[in-house]
């Protein structure tokens, strides 16, 4: 294993940098080094600290703009970061973005009330949007200047390949030289280009998606989050594919395949482009349930399979509150992502999500994001085993209403009430 001296970091003033300078000279592929996520060091006595480290990477707050139309370009993505977000996944970019090609409307809305109304309150999005359809020179540059602007911030490329080996070298080099921190695959994009063995072509198959990790881990550097895809029966084992293949992350999840209604006026399916329409992928708060499922899931298995110490869990999936983020805390995950909130309510929501997980954090006394980070899980059970209980209950509710049944039982507390509860029998 490589050293790093005082001399090899001088001359940059990020601490990040010298985080994923290390990283590069640990990473191999035994895992040794990566750090769990830290508790409130350094904050001020009663403040809940919002702050995580996950895989070495620091971050202000759990809350990760993520990959889509948020990060589409510097401008958005410098923004993200004078905002306040914890960390920002860039939009997916592939080596040939000649091959992207959009249409419009990409768009459709699901509103809580009648079909079509345009007043009801936005429950559902539906996109049928392409990965980043500008040219990789671009979003290279980009990169590069953000971290030069920005060295203490965590900046992701979210990358996606066709089924070539070389394809997958290649990109996974260009995009490191930029000084991204991570890397997150997007294995799990719902549509388009499946013909390819692209997005969720490779997710849903688990011995496709472990020889391209193979690939992407003996290349990568950095950090690797694995994105995952929710259209599949059983969404542990992509993960788990994943995680001993490599990766030090999971993220969960992409959007749900889905049909988002049809125009009853029109019959046309929506969104409508030139009549005809696609299969898209569901997001917005309709999905939250759904996403902390998946998780869920996850991160059970995660717990029970692997050293938690050395591997990580982005929870996605309809967060537009600090409650939505403190919920998948509670079930495991250490960030959480948020991408079509940031579309309908801006930039600045990260205040309010911050806001509200402090809030969240204070009602129950908790300083740090570790002090709560996976405590729903050990609730979640079995059908058979909520049996089990329901019925051990209801014998012990029987029990002490029946009250005691001779002397011997008299603990002693209230003589009286005791005798009675006998006689009563």
């Amino acid at each position: 294993m490589a050293s790093l001296s005082l001399t090899q970091i001088r001359g940059s003033n990020s601490v990040t940098e010298f985080t994923r300078l290390r990283l590069k000279t640990q990473r191999g592929r035994s895992k040794i080094g990566f750090l769990k996520v830290v508790g409130s060091q350094g904050q001020n006595q009663g403040e809940p600290d919002l702050s995580v480290t996950v895989n070495g990477l620091h971050m202000p707050n759990p809350f990760v703009i993520g990959s889509g139309p948020p990060g589409t370009n510097y401008t958005v993505m410098k923004r993200a970061f004078d905002e306040g977000w914890g960390a920002v996944i860039a939009k997916t970019v592939s080596l040939d973005a000649a091959k992207v090609i959009n249409v419009t409307p990409r768009y459709a809305r699901l509103r809580a009330g009648a079909n079509g109304s345009a007043k009801g309150q936005i429950i559902g999005w539906e996109n049928i949007e392409l990965i980043s359809d500008r040219p990789l020179e671009t979003m290279l540059k980009e990169f590069k200047q953000l971290k030069e602007e920005y060295p203490d911030r965590i900046l992701i490329a979210s990358i996606m390949e066709e089924y070539n080996k070389a394809a997958w070298e290649e990109l996974i080099d260009r995009v490191e030289q930029t000084g991204i921190d991570a890397l997150e695959i997007n294995f799990s994009c719902p549509h388009g280009m499946p013909e390819r063995k692209m997005g969720a072509a490779v997710g849903q198959d688990c011995a496709l998606l472990e020889e391209v990790c193979g690939w992407i881990n003996a290349k990568a550097t950095v950090p690797v989050w694995a994105k995952m895809t929710p259209n599949i029966t059983d969404i542990t084992q992509p993960a788990r594919v994943s995680l001993k293949s490599g990766c030090e992350g999971v993220a969960a999840i992409n959007t749900i395949m889905s049909v988002m209604g049809i125009n009853l006026k029109t019959l046309r399916p929506e969104p409508c482009v030139e009549g005809y329409s696609t299969p898209g992928g569901y997001s917005s708060k309709a999905v939250h349930p759904i996403a902390l499922g998946k998780v869920m899931s996850i991160a059970k298995m995660m717990k029970s399979e692997f050293d938690l110490e050395q591997y990580s869990l982005s929870g996605i999936g309809g967060v537009e509150t600090g409650s939505d983020a403190a919920e998948f805390i509670l079930v495991g995950a250490n960030t959480v992502q948020v991408c079509t909130g940031v579309m309908m309510h801006g930039y600045g929501l990260v205040k309010k999500l911050c806001d509200e997980l402090k809030d969240f954090m204070k009602m129950h006394n908790f300083s740090s994001i570790e002090d709560f980070r996976g405590a729903s899980l050990e609730y979640f059970t079995t059908h058979m085993d909520l049996v089990r209980r329901q019925q051990e209950a209801i014998q012990q509710r029987k029990a002490i209403k029946k009250g005691l049944q001779s002397d011997k039982d008299w603990t002693g507390d209230g003589f009286v009430k005791e005798t009675e509860s006998m006689v009563s029998n």
